[in-house]
């Protein structure tokens, strides 16, 4: 029965950066089953299945007649995040037809890594909820993550992913505290 219960819980939404994000390529998926959760490894040592992020919404595009979705392109200050809405995300895909650019939106979503024709790995994410808020919401936001990620570096040795990080980034976690001083600088009144 708890077994049952475990897998119906959806697991916390990580508070992380674009310029993070833009740097992680390593994904893998625990367990063998379909249904099995797969994770973006990142940078700063843990693994994330789902994320919350905070941005300007810059630029939307409808892609496709039948099974359409939207793209957009929702700017922290520390970079882009790619973004997807579509007909298996109705509730998101709406809630963005909706939002014109351009407009602080706060995004549920799932991290997912695709490989481009010449090798590169890039990181999207698919929404599963998409809110416009304001200016103060994004403020807030971007010092939760700042908490979050410097959490991240501190605990990095301990952290049960980090082996796996340092293996697959080498990480400068150093770059890291200045991406966290730089977003921090850049919403300072």
């Amino acid at each position: 029965m708890t077994e049952r219960i475990q897998s119906y819980v959806r697991e916390p939404a990580k508070r992380i950066f674009a310029a993070e994000l833009r740097d992680a390529r390593h994904s893998f998926r625990v367990g063998e089953d379909e249904k099995s959760p797969t994770y973006v490894l990142l940078p700063t040592g843990e693994r994330s299945n789902r994320i919350f992020i905070v941005g300007s919404l810059t630029q939307k595009e409808k892609v496709g007649e039948q099974h359409s979705m939207y793209r957009v392109r929702v700017a922290d200050p520390t970079g882009t995040f790619f973004v997807t809405a579509g007909s298996y995300q109705p509730e998101a895909m709406q809630q963005v037809a909706k939002v014109e650019p351009p407009a602080f939106v706060a995004v549920v979503g799932k991290p997912n890594a695709y490989e481009t024709p010449d090798g590169k790995v890039l990181i999207s994410v698919r929404a599963e909820t998409v809110t416009v808020v304001d200016r103060d919401i994004r403020d807030l936001w971007v010092l939760d993550s700042a908490e979050a990620t410097l959490d991240r570096i501190d605990s990095f040795g301990e952290s049960p992913d980090a082996e796996m990080a340092q293996k697959e980034y080498n990480p400068n976690l150093e770059s890291y505290k200045k991406m966290v001083y730089d977003a921090l600088v850049a919403i300072r009144p």
